[in-house]
């Protein structure tokens, strides 16, 4: 009997490129391959990249440096660069690094099979396009094994707001939405190997327009699938929300009272320097609304320090943004040049002052953060549950708000959805009771 080909996949980055790692895995699952975590047993290496975080480029490069060994040791082996580093550096990556196999960018991945194939007698593949036909509709229908309770689905791709210290439009390109009935279709597959709950994601999520009523409409006929307990979505952009998204919030139970709404900066300057196209009194009214509609609306946001040109007075208006909204949780970044962008090519902040800043951002997030997680002591919940936990009879899931919860009780099992009383607040988690 022929032993199955083995494929070890690298993830860096957003939730998306875990979405895209899976279904190239299962691609490559139609080719006789199957998963390993080890890359010293695998056929077949691939890293599926993020341009996004600072020195994206670099790490891949240090981290394809190390497999130069195994590379020598077996000729065959065969190594690729999916994602957006390789959409962003096609064919400098081969040339820099002459043991990669193959490159394929985050569009084109449906295509990997031929691209295996090409490589078979030694030549390279390069496929960096954006091609006109829907690559979900070229992948092969997905396995029918079971699942964990919870599932991240593609809804949309791609940007048009061009942000001025963003790659992503020039790396996954324009906006595109899935058609609304070939998401139902996946999710309706998904719920009946086991998922519970689904996040739908999109570089811009809420620009949704598979759905003549956009993605409002799509989480509302989602709502209707059986089995399905729990509807998120991640990550949206505050120009993109409109009406009756801001309704579902408070309409439909099974979207949860979760949101990451990314604002960026507090500064009205800096706002207008990143091409935002919003002032942070917009931003505020906004999830005024949101509130309005889901009072008990956990936010999430993301922040950039040390934009070009920031000044102390600038960075004061950022920390009175986030003083005002309270957020739940939120990630914050030191700003970093990414190259063919406008923001590259402005004045700098020393990097001592981005430090500085980056220090006391946190220091404000961290405070919000364990306040709201303290305020939940006492508060019943529902709990997704998910994985056992580290001591011995102990279940670990995630809260409505995405808090990580465990409880020690007989009986529970991943899947299992329950109402809880949460009994105590821990640095990362909180602790619950059964109700």
């Amino acid at each position: 009997m022929t032993q199955p080909k083995k494929l070890f996949i690298k993830t860096y980055g957003c939730q998306m490129n875990v979405y895209d790692s899976e279904r190239m895995a299962e691609a490559m699952g139609g080719q006789g391959y199957v998963q390993t975590d080890r890359p010293e047993d695998a056929d077949m290496i691939l890293l599926n990249t993020c341009h996004i975080r600072e020195k994206a480029a670099e790490k891949v490069y240090s981290e394809l440096g190390r497999y130069k060994g195994l590379k020598a040791e077996r000729p065959d082996l065969k190594i690729g660069v999916a994602g957006c580093v390789a959409q962003a550096e096609g064919e400098e990556i081969m040339r820099r690094q002459p043991l990669v196999d193959l490159v394929v960018g985050p569009q084109s991945y449906h295509r990997l099979p031929d691209l295996m194939a090409r490589t078979s007698n030694g030549a390279k593949a390069l496929d960096t396009d954006f091609p006109e036909e829907d690559k979900f509709e070229h992948l092969k229908a997905r396995p029918k094994a079971k699942r964990g309770p919870t599932a991240f689905l593609t809804v949309q791709e791609g940007c048009d707001k061009f942000c001025a210290f963003c790659v992503v439009p020039y790396t996954r390109g324009a906006e595109v939405s899935r058609p609304a009935d070939r998401v139902l279709a996946e999710a309706r597959d998904l719920v009946e190997r086991g998922v519970r709950e689904i996040t739908l994601l999109g570089q811009n999520v809420n620009a949704y327009h598979g759905h003549e009523k956009g993605l409002a409409g799509l989480i509302r006929e989602l709502a209707k699938i059986d089995g399905l307990a729990r509807i998120r979505f991640t990550t949206s952009h505050p120009n993109d929300m409109d009406d009756d998204l801001i309704a579902a919030h408070g309409d439909c139970d099974k979207l949860m009272p979760y949101l990451h709404l990314p604002v960026q900066a507090g500064s009205d300057k800096i706002l207008k320097r990143m091409n935002r196209q919003h002032t942070a009194e917009q931003y505020l009214r906004l999830i005024e609304r949101l509130r309005a509609a889901r009072p008990d609306l956990h936010m999430s946001g993301d922040f950039i320090v040390g934009f070009p040109e920031e000044t102390e007075e600038d960075f004061q208006a950022t920390l009175d943004l986030i003083a005002a909204v309270e957020y739940g949780s939120a990630f914050s970044f030191k700003y970093s040049e990414r190259p063919g962008t406008p923001a590259a090519e402005r004045p700098q902040v020393p990097e001592a002052e981005k430090d500085d800043r980056l220090q006391r951002l946190q220091a404000l997030l961290t405070r919000q953060q364990r306040a709201l997680q303290d305020a939940m002591v006492g508060r019943e919940v529902g709990v997704l549950f998910e994985k056992p936990g580290r001591m011995p009879g102990q279940m670990v899931g995630k809260s409505d708000y995405l808090h990580a919860v465990h409880v020690a009780a007989e009986g529970l099992a991943p899947g299992d959805l329950r109402r809880v009383r949460i009994v105590e607040s821990g640095p990362n988690s909180l602790k619950a009771v059964l109700v």
